[in-house]
């Protein structure tokens, strides 16, 4: 197992197949974008298949979520999700995607097997969208939506960030949007994962203030605790049910007492947190001829490590030097 020295397992693997992005979203990476990882320092197909198996076969993974970055822009993607869901034991399998491509590509990802994705949507404003991501390409994330809900990805999940000022407004528009195509929506405070450094505390929309927007117009139930389990989003039932709406207080709500994540960077990193400062080499040791048993003990070696919890009320908190792009959500 992936136990670390807290006594938390981790099963649930986070990969990231590219650092590189089509949107430039503000809370991420500057209107510029950021310098991406040379192709020689990216994790080959086989490479990726080698460490996700040595997880799900020696180390007790059983969910793998391929990340980025965007994931859609890996050109093996469907080709890497089918080899994931052809190992034995099987782990669930999903993606987290801008949803850009998502339209073309969601029929052949259902084939491979995929189980499910996350598709990120901060606004249904074209003019905000563009204000947010620096693209104007609202209509293919809403397209890629509607194509994993016709290619049978379900639940279709949504991800959206609050930004004060911005799109703090549209919190009760976004709701009634997925209530009515049956998608599940999570809200997702804002974390200090931008490559600018420029989050702060009080320009974070907080998972309080959602959930007082939200109770305004709707009647919100908790959701059973014990079926929320490690997950990050805390359910409640909208209008008695049984649509439900979630909401991820990473900063003040921490959940890295149940955490059971665990993260592989394009570039073959292992982060046993998000906001770790450090990683541990698989890709080297990899390269350098390491036996797979030798590969789990370095990665068993970097769990064992984890922090109690993330530490952003830490006076000494320092945010890591990667974005989100480049650490993988």
């Amino acid at each position: 197992m992936l136990l670390d020295s807290f006594g938390r397992v981790a099963t649930d693997l986070r990969v990231s197949l590219t650092d590189r992005c089509n949107l430039r979203c503000t809370y991420c990476m500057p209107p510029e974008g950021l310098d991406w990882l040379p192709k020689p320092e990216l994790l080959t197909a086989e490479e990726i298949m080698r460490l996700v198996a040595i997880g799900v076969e020696r180390l007790g993974i059983t969910e793998v979520r391929y990340t980025g970055g965007e994931p859609l822009l890996r050109r093996e993607l469907t080709e890497i999700v089918a080899r994931t869901t052809g190992l034995r034991p099987r782990p669930q399998v999903s993606l987290t995607t801008n949803g850009i491509g998502l339209a073309r590509l969601a029929g052949a990802l259902a084939g491979a097997g995929l189980d499910r994705v996350n598709v990120s949507l901060d606004t249904l404003d074209k003019d905000v969208f563009v204000r947010l991501a620096h693209r104007d390409r609202l209509r293919d994330v809403l397209a890629g939506l509607s194509g994993a809900a016709e290619a049978g990805l379900l639940p279709v999940k949504v991800n959206t960030v609050l930004m004060r000022g911005i799109n703090d407004h549209e919190a009760v528009a976004l709701l009634e949007f997925c209530l009515e195509r049956g998608y599940e929506l999570r809200f997702i405070e804002q974390m200090p994962l931008d490559a600018q450094h420029g989050w702060t505390r009080e320009g974070m929309v907080t998972a309080d203030e959602i959930l007082a927007v939200l109770s305004a117009r709707f009647d919100l139930t908790p959701a059973d605790p014990v079926e929320r389990g490690s997950a990050p989003a805390e359910l409640f039932l909208v209008d008695g049910g049984p649509a439900r709406v979630g909401v991820i207080g990473s900063v003040t709500r921490p959940f890295c007492g149940a955490c059971d994540r665990v993260r592989i960077t394009a570039d073959g990193q292992v982060r046993n947190c998000l906001f770790a400062t450090e990683e541990s080499d698989l890709r080297g040791a990899m390269r350098a001829g390491a036996s797979d048993a030798e590969l789990a003990e370095r990665w068993k070696a970097a769990v064992r490590g984890k922090r109690a919890g993330h530490g952003i009320d830490d006076p000494s908190f320092l945010q890591p030097a990667r974005p989100m792009s480049a650490i993988g959500g």
